[in-house]
């Protein structure tokens, strides 16, 4: 199952099922990718812990969290871990005209290498069970994160660009981020721009990886990951 059905949420989708180079799939209930947590219901909070979940991980910075209270923030049974991923993304109001998504992207493989080498060890060490990790829609800090990810395990660009545009699916979503970016003032067409999901986005970022940095195991090496911490996170998808 590719979107997960829960109650109060649009964009919270399985990572799983998407075929290897080496042979066979990316494995179901390992990772979730998905937007801010705060909408979810009992019912839907149960239902993730009911599947084993075992760590979220928000990319969210401290002006996005601070507005609800995280659900998992203090979970007896589910680890938390706030790692902040290019925090000037978020409003839309900070993007000006001429601002080029594609190319923010490419900016956070030279930038936030930390920040992604974080991530996969977060991920590495966690204990048995599903991570999810988001941020406020679930499409650009949430999107180049699970790039990475689907890189390491061995997918296909293609299938890692069609995952990234996914997000144009989920309409209640981006109906609402789009009120409320308008709500505050914001140019429409800017708007229309920063919610969009397009393919060619994914595509240049992936480009960038694979000319600029070497390719997925040339990049993990060089923001300081071991084979052994990147060969963990790929066994925990595959």
């Amino acid at each position: 199952m590719r979107h997960w059905r829960l109650p109060d949420t649009h964009n919270i989708r399985d990572l799983g099922g998407y075929p290897l180079a080496s042979g066979g799939t990316t494995q179901w209930r390992r990772m979730l990718r998905g937007e801010a947590l705060h909408t979810l219901t009992a019912e839907g909070l149960s239902g993730l812990i009911e599947s084993e979940l075992a760590l979220v991980i928000d990319l969210r910075g401290p002006h996005e969290t601070g507005l609800h209270i995280h659900p998992f923030a203090d979970h007896e049974r589910v680890g938390y871990r706030n790692i902040v991923l290019f925090d000037a993304l978020s409003p839309i109001a900070l993007a000006g005209p001429s601002f080029d998504m594609a190319q923010r992207y490419c900016d956070a493989l030279d930038q936030c290498g930390p920040q992604f080498a974080e991530v996969f060890r977060a991920i590495a060490d966690a204990v048995p069970g599903m991570v999810l990790f988001h941020c406020t829609a679930g499409k650009d800090r949430t999107g180049v994160v699970a790039a990475l990810l689907l890189a390491n395990a061995g997918v296909a660009e293609e299938d890692i660009v069609a995952d990234y545009a996914l997000t144009a699916s989920a309409t209640g979503l981006i109906d609402q981020l789009r009120t409320r970016a308008l709500s505050t003032g914001s140019d429409p067409m800017q708007v229309e721009r920063m919610l969009a999901s397009d393919a060619a986005t994914m595509e240049r970022f992936l480009a960038a990886l694979n000319t600029k940095h070497g390719g997925i195991k040339a990049y993990l090496s060089a923001i300081g990951l071991s084979a052994s911490e990147v060969d963990a996170v790929r066994d925990r998808l595959c």
